[in-house]
């Protein structure tokens, strides 16, 4: 596990309906950056509250960022503001091999493990920042890009286009 961004709580010093802010710094923005193929993060920051029930820790709050991203089509940088709620569940370790399977259900895909002794706050804001990220930026040159390549949009290889071009009709 990677640590560029650090913040490991250990769970015998939380309190239950603790908040926590937490806010990279600039090296911790470059290395994050870096780890996501990312131009640049200008601003990373969550807020959380954190909860116990049983043996689980519930964290939930809200992530912001400010970065940029590489276009899809041009490699221009995609200037990127990120506001989005997250809840996250800590677990211990599940007992086990370590290249044992672990199954998680539809209700346990925010589920991060822990083991037994702090959590890893910061690693998983990192984590959930790269699973809100746009998968596919793109920038305002991006359009004239791709259809200078030949790359046909959505509308014109969809199969609504391909049953107009069937029936002799122009596709839209």
């Amino acid at each position: 596990m990677s640590s560029d961004f650090a913040c490991r709580l250990p769970l015998d010093r939380i309190r239950d309906g603790e908040r926590i802010d937490l806010v990279a710094d600039e090296a911790e923005c470059a290395a994050i950056a870096k780890r996501l193929d990312l131009i640049s993060i200008e601003r990373l920051e969550a807020h959380a509250v954190l909860a116990f029930d049983g043996r689980e820790m519930r964290v939930s709050g809200r992530i912001r960022a400010a970065l940029e991203q590489s276009c899809i089509a041009t490699g221009e940088p995609v200037p990127t503001r990120i506001d989005e709620p997250f809840e996250l569940t800590f677990l211990p370790e599940p007992g086990g091999r370590p290249d044992d399977e672990v199954e998680l259900g539809p209700d346990e895909m925010d589920v991060v493990f822990h083991d037994g002794a702090a959590i890893e706050f910061g690693q998983a804001v990192a984590d959930t920042l790269a699973l809100v990220l746009n998968p596919y930026p793109r920038g305002p040159n991006a359009d004239a890009a791709l259809k200078a390549a030949g790359v046909l949009s959505e509308e014109q290889a969809g199969p609504f286009a391909v049953l107009a071009r069937l029936k002799g009709e122009k596709p839209e």
